[in-house]
């Protein structure tokens, strides 16, 4: 295990950069995590783990082409963006987007429109995983999927569940080839979600500010809402997804 000392170190700027930056993260095709607990789902999911950095010792077992690296927590805590850093950082590749290659959808697949709060995409990523959706979609103004506080918030979940960055244009193209689109919204035009399934689609949910824009909307066969109180104005994202995973399980 090779140490290091310096924040200059080539291998300490590379980790701070994959922390701080989606482009770098984007360009180098790798991302930064957090914890052991993180690190054992990562190595029972099979990612391909990069490097580690650690202030103590390491209670599993590594893949043998791991690169392993011991350092004080003083400057772990300086490569990590996160407070409450922990005394273990590591890097993974990033794997390929899901879409790549596939022309048509199957299944239900969960569509973040402009979300860009870290903490409700990573939890909206964990709940996917825990209703066995096929995949998570998220359009361009959304948060990175593999920025550290949405990984952290994903609570390991970001291993497993598949990802899809995606553009209107592809959108679009899924539409055309018959794929069925549901908006979660409020109006009187919207469907209780009690009384839907929806299933075999993709189903949009938007920021808490904005909600779904007119672009996703004009995609929308049709639209749901979940019933609240009236002096209640709307649901957090999260919770609203988590609500509507929830239905359509419980449907089935």
């Amino acid at each position: 295990m090779k140490t290091i000392t310096s924040r200059k170190n080539p291998v300490a700027m590379h980790l701070k950069k994959l922390g701080n930056s989606r482009a770098y993260r984007e360009e180098r095709g790798e991302f930064l995590c957090d914890g052991i607990k993180l690190l054992e789902e990562a190595v029972s999911s099979g990612i391909e783990i990069v490097s580690v950095i650690t202030s103590n010792e390491i209670p599993l077992a590594l893949p043998s082409n791991t690169a392993i690296y011991n350092a004080d927590r003083e400057l772990i805590d300086s490569l990590s963006p996160l407070k409450n850093s922990q005394d273990t950082l590591f890097s993974c590749k990033t794997p390929p987007n899901y879409m790549d290659g596939h022309s048509e959808f199957k299944g239900t697949h969960i569509l973040l429109d402009g979300m860009q709060d870290p903490g409700n995409v990573g939890a909206i990523i964990r709940t996917a995983d825990a209703f066995n959706i096929d995949s998570v979609i998220l359009t361009e103004g959304c948060a990175d999927p593999f920025n550290p506080k949405t990984i952290r918030a994903s609570m390991g979940a970001i291993f497993r569940q598949r990802i899809n960055n995606v553009t209107m244009a592809e959108l679009l193209a899924l539409k055309e080839s018959g794929t069925r689109f549901v908006g979660a919204a409020q109006g009187e035009d919207c469907l209780d979600i009690r009384s839907v399934r929806p299933d075999d689609a993709i189903i949009a949910i938007g920021s808490e500010g904005q909600g779904l824009s007119s672009d996703v909307l004009s995609l929308c066969d049709e639209k749901i809402t979940i019933p609240i109180a009236p002096q209640c104005e709307s649901l957090n994202a999260a919770t609203a997804a988590a609500i509507i995973m929830w239905e359509r399980s419980r449907a089935g």
